[in-house]
């Protein structure tokens, strides 16, 4: 069970930081509450850093979940 947990926060951190590496930025929109305002925006801009960290870790979490032994037996 902690094997396939590992493998697949470690794939989703991969996922994660190509995510981050191709996308400049991510604009989310809120509801508008009423008519009294219009649509807010929201921008969600990854730091420089962020793509190479997320996929350095999703590597090194998903290489760690291959060395956890194996349960043998029930």
């Amino acid at each position: 069970m902690w094997r396939s947990l590992f493998l697949a926060f470690g794939a989703y951190t991969c996922i994660l930081g190509v995510e981050a590496l191709a996308v400049e930025k991510a604009v989310l929109k809120k509801p508008p509450q009423g008519q009294t305002r219009l649509i807010d925006r929201d921008e969600i801009v990854p730091p420089d850093w962020a793509p190479w960290s997320l996929l350095a870790s999703g590597a090194v979490v998903t290489l760690y979940s291959f060395t956890i032994p194996r349960r043998v037996g029930g």
